[in-house]
């Protein structure tokens, strides 16, 4: 859908995250990807590596020499020679749409699980690994989620 973003731009935000933190395992990596993109300030661009020129004459993103540049809302610059804006069709509309979706994501996308011991923790996951399958039929059958819980337990992390 126009304005929108598509695969290219969702793998460079995740990339993005995956630079900042590269050590974290992946349910840190969804809520990391929820908060830094929550509190970005745009339009800056997203860029996983600086800008390169080269003598082969092809334009490439830079607001500095293009005006044209400056007009983008939400700036996600591709890594490869010529750097571009991958996603210069985003409106200040459908920015303002993804951004509330961002924050609906930071908001359900992490809790903080705390134990006595490793036995109740133990106790904890199994009980919530039941009632995953629940949880998967009442979002796939649409019924209306509150809060959707992505455990993080730090003992489990390595």
């Amino acid at each position: 859908v126009t304005g929108f973003l598509g695969g290219v731009n969702w793998a460079l935000l995740v990339a993005r995250v995956c630079h900042l933190y590269p050590n974290a395992n992946p349910n840190k990596l969804v809520s990391r990807f929820f908060r830094v993109y929550t509190q970005w300030c745009w339009p800056n661009p997203v860029m996983l590596c600086s800008i390169e020129e080269d003598d082969l004459g092809f334009p490439v993103w830079d607001p500095r020499k293009n005006p044209r540049d400056c007009t983008h809302h939400m700036s996600i610059i591709t890594a490869a020679y010529p750097c571009m804006n991958s996603s210069y069709n985003v409106s200040t509309r459908t920015r303002r749409v993804m951004m509330e979706q961002f924050h609906n994501g930071n908001k359900i996308c992490e809790v903080d699980i705390v134990a006595a011991d490793s036995d109740d923790l133990h106790s904890w996951k199994g009980w919530v690994e039941s009632r995953l399958r629940q949880l998967t039929l009442m979002v796939l059958g649409n019924q209306m989620v509150n809060n959707v819980v992505f455990m993080q337990c730090a003992s489990c992390e390595t």
